[in-house]
């Protein structure tokens, strides 16, 4: 969406899109800290300025930065497409412990298609939708998620959360079983 020139604007427009999608995840946080014009996802849509534009490496990598809450897929050490991503909390309170997102080299164990679910959350039976999930560690995964759950920070329980169309593009386009997936430190 684009800036939206009041509350009550948003609430015709959630009305008006209903049919085509849930506006259920909007939240206050689309609201300007001086109070004036609304964006929604009001970051840049091209992550690609806040990764490296090119990478030593010979394969196809999936680079995930947690400081900058960008992820980044490199064909050859050259970066072909970008996007935002939301890595793991420093702390979850429903599991009572830290989820932050293993760092280090990977690489893509499974994969799955629109039907991917979490078997573990929420808490305590699963069924969190992950489409086009893509695990690397463990229980740990590229995966989409509903549009507002992709923000710039890190509140996941340990998943690399990305825009739908994106975890799609990747899960189509670009990985494999065995492609490669670096999640950058968080300091």
């Amino acid at each position: 969406m684009r800036n939206v020139g009041s509350g009550l604007s948003i609430l015709a427009l959630c009305s008006a899109t209903l049919a085509l999608s849930s506006c259920s995840s909007m939240s206050s946080d689309m609201y300007s800290s001086d109070g004036g014009s609304y964006a929604y996802n009001s970051a840049p849509a091209d992550y690609s300025s806040r990764l490296p534009q090119s990478i030593t490496a010979g394969e196809k990598v999936v680079v995930v930065d947690p400081r900058v809450h960008a992820w980044g897929a490199y064909e050859n050490g050259t970066l072909v497409k970008s996007g935002q991503a939301t890595a793991g909390s420093e702390w979850c309170p429903d599991i009572g412990r830290p989820c932050r997102t293993s760092t280090g080299s990977f690489r893509v164990s499974s994969l799955g298609g629109p039907e991917c679910k979490s078997k573990i959350f929420p808490v305590p039976k699963g069924g969190a939708p992950m489409p086009y999930c893509m695990f690397f560690h463990g229980g740990q995964a590229l995966h989409g998620v509903s549009e507002g759950e992709v923000v710039d920070g890190n509140i996941s329980h340990g998943c690399v959360r990305l825009h739908v169309a994106d975890a799609e593009w990747l899960r189509f386009n670009f990985v494999n079983v065995g492609t490669k997936v670096v999640v950058k430190p968080y300091d």
